[in-house]
């Protein structure tokens, strides 16, 4: 048929992290005020983001490892809790992001009569990761196929898809969005209710049921 398009599957992924050590550390406040300035953009990203495929990672008080650290290493609540209120996706960039981090990190010295020390074995340790992606062999033709099996989805896939696709082009857009582009305007709102999505509140498991009950809302709504 003339008007018919050529639907490309979506080609489910499946990534695990290798983390690595940076051999950085700090024991105290100013120690890792000086690291976060000089660290690579790859261990801020871990910190940030790439923490949540840690299979310790559950739902922790803070969602960054700096934040973390503060109120487990170093006993400062209300630093944990200035640190806990960053929100990396309201950054243009990581650069933004580390400068976000040493404003808060500053602040708190400035305020403080004493640098605040960790115990010898609660020390911050600098990481980062390599990624490993690898094809399920998986392939989905449409929005339908695609929620039936949702909820099987490994927290991998949920993170290579939806979070760690935004590093890649089309920037600032999951591999979801990019998939439903090929339908139009029948995925607008479907593509426009996922780019809403604030993923960093969210456990990967939470997130999966999210986006289960967001496509499910479209195609039971009869859409695509």
């Amino acid at each position: 048929m003339e008007n018919e398009i050529s639907v490309i599957p979506f080609k489910l992924m499946d990534c695990a992290l290798i983390t690595l050590a940076t051999g950085k550390r700090a024991m105290n406040l100013r120690e890792l005020r000086d690291r976060v300035a000089e660290i690579e953009e790859s261990s801020l990203y871990y910190h940030f983001f790439e923490n949540i495929m840690r299979p310790s990672f559950d739902d922790p008080e803070f969602r960054n490892d700096f934040a973390l650290w503060s109120k487990r290493g170093l006993h400062d609540t209300k630093l944990a809790e200035k640190l806990g209120m960053i929100d990396p996706l309201m950054c243009c960039d990581l650069d933004d992001l580390r400068q976000r981090l040493l404003d808060v990190i500053e602040d708190h010295l400035y305020e403080r009569d004493y640098v605040p020390w960790a115990k010898p074995d609660r020390e911050f340790h600098f990481l980062r990761s390599n990624v490993v992606v690898f094809d399920t062999g998986r392939r989905f033709e449409d929005p339908a196929s695609l929620l039936g099996s949702i909820n099987d989805l490994s927290t991998g896939s949920i993170y290579y898809h939806f979070i760690d696709a935004r590093r890649r082009d089309p920037v600032g857009e999951d591999d979801f969005s990019s998939w439903l582009s090929q339908w139009g305007g029948k995925t607008k709102f479907l593509r426009d209710r996922l780019s809403e999505v604030d993923y960093y509140v969210w456990t990967l498991y939470e997130l999966r049921d999210h986006l289960s009950r967001i496509f499910g809302e479209h195609v039971n709504g009869g859409e695509a």
